[in-house]
């Protein structure tokens, strides 16, 4: 009888393992940040006002047709030995010619999706930091974030070595310039 060769499980595999076996409860969200589990609770109702307003004048201004999501979860890439993040953000934006979001996986890879969106919660240094570095590694071309605590909207662009090289900051009431393929200024008057 002839020993089984086995691989060594990495600690990065095993992570991922235990992620995606979470059964998180209902309303909440489970996400692998740069090698940490973060769990969630369902958004309030200001949270929710953001996005549709967002949402809402993506549809009706962009100079390209936009899919939209708030539900699926991107895999991003991560560095040797890591395991991938897998990120739910609050809002992902995609040309619909592309037609991203067909599937039944919850996960899904990051090429084509134009811009994520984030707003602020309970865990608002995430999103200001671990998530905008993600999102940048993956080079996904624009991340808006909406964070309530300063009041404000920034959009990050021009991704490389693992962070955006631009932003553009606006105080709620002040309107954002959205680059193409969106090409229109995200009007915040009702952020306020």
């Amino acid at each position: 009888m002839t020993a089984m060769a086995h691989e060594p499980v990495s600690q990065a595999d095993v992570l991922l393992e235990g992620f995606l076996a979470l059964d998180t409860p209902e309303g909440f969200r489970a996400e692998l940040i740069e090698g940490e589990i973060v769990v969630t609770p369902p958004p309030d109702g200001d949270h929710e006002d953001y996005i549709e307003l967002i949402m809402s004048q993506v549809v009706r201004k962009s100079r390209t047709d936009m899919q939209f999501s708030g539900n699926k979860g991107l895999r991003l890439q991560r560095g040797e030995g890591c395991p991938k993040d897998h990120v739910i953000p609050d809002g992902t934006f995609a040309p619909r010619k592309l037609r991203l979001y067909r599937g039944a996986d919850p996960w899904m890879p990051s090429d084509g999706v134009a811009m994520v969106l984030e707003v602020t919660s309970t865990k608002p240094r995430a999103d200001r930091e671990a998530k905008r570095r993600c999102y940048a590694r993956s080079r996904i071309p624009l991340y808006l974030l909406v964070d309530r605590e300063a009041s404000s909207v920034t959009l990050f662009s021009d991704p490389e070595n693992g962070d955006y090289r631009q932003l553009c900051t606006r105080p709620f009431g002040k309107p954002l310039p959205l680059p193409d393929p969106f090409g229109f200024e995200l009007d915040t008057a009702d952020f306020l």
